[in-house]
């Protein structure tokens, strides 16, 4: 009798564990690079997870990772399904795979991103001011907080590594403002969609932490799947953002906490600017 009932047992283990990593197949992982606090990420996070959820008919959790590299080589390896990523990170991901990524929506905002640069120092009213001066960026791998400005200091021909006394990466778009706030730096380049939500949350002072530049126009961020992820899933996703309504309550949230009016279809054209920045910069092997 004994004998008996330890088959019937193990197979019930056998059909639990398969059952268990059934369930986790079917789990709907996303990420996003962090370009600010962990705590604030989670917080945009959620209310997106939940109706993607109820969009995707499957479970879906918001999996953070510690830099701008990890959610590239996340996506790269599958280890996510879904990632926002920042133009220059899109770049990388895609050198990374081989090509093997596809941006499917962005920020109606994304098509016209821009970066500020920010001061304390009076004396600091243009780009050509900064010569002598301690700088902060964000990332290094940051679009917003590193390329793009680096870039246009190139143009207006600063060599941040050769002109300027010091160059800080700060990590995130926040932390930049608090450097350049509490004086650890003369100025300091950041995305300008955090530097307007900052200044409306009453966090940063404009009166005493100032905009003394703002860049030209670029594209900029945009959830990407990986090229392997099957064309009906990729279909619903881009229809469950473009779906996304500043007219219900829910999209109205999601939307305000992504900083968007609304998302719109992209592809990965729209970012060879990015890319030739990047190589420009010597950024890009």
């Amino acid at each position: 009798m004994k004998f008996a009932v330890l088959p019937r047992f193990v197979l019930a283990l056998a059909l639990l564990a398969g059952a268990m990593a059934a369930q986790a197949q079917q789990t709907f992982r996303i990420t996003a690079i962090p370009d600010e606090s962990p705590t604030e990420l989670a917080r945009k996070s959620a209310p997106l997870a939940a109706y993607l959820e109820r969009k995707l008919g499957v479970k879906v959790e918001f999996t953070p990772v510690t830099d701008y590299a990890a959610a590239v080589e996340a996506l790269a390896n599958k280890q996510v399904d879904l990632a926002w990523l920042g133009g220059f990170t899109f770049v990388q991901a895609s050198h990374r795979s081989g090509g093997k990524v596809v941006p499917l929506v962005q920020r109606e905002e994304d098509e016209k991103f821009r970066s500020v640069f920010i001061t304390t120092n009076p004396d600091i009213r243009s780009l050509a001011d900064l010569k002598g001066r301690n700088l902060s960026f964000g990332s290094q791998s940051s679009t917003s907080g590193h390329l793009m400005p680096r870039s246009f200091l190139l143009a207006a021909g600063i060599d941040p590594d050769r002109d300027l006394k010091r160059v800080a990466y700060s990590g995130a778009h926040d932390a930049t403002v608090a450097a350049v706030a509490s004086g650890k730096v003369d100025a300091g380049a950041l995305n300008i969609s955090v530097w307007d939500k900052l200044v409306a949350d009453k966090k940063v002072d404009p009166a005493k932490v100032r905009v003394f530049y703002t860049t030209p126009a670029y594209y900029d961020y945009n959830w990407t799947v990986h090229a392997d992820m099957p064309a009906a899933r990729r279909e619903q996703l881009v229809r469950a953002f473009i779906e996304l309504s500043p007219a219900t309550p829910e999209g109205k949230d999601i939307l305000a906490l992504q900083r968007a009016t609304r998302f719109v279809p992209t592809r990965a054209e729209n970012y060879k600017g990015i890319e030739a920045a990047a190589r420009n910069a010597g950024l890009l092997n």
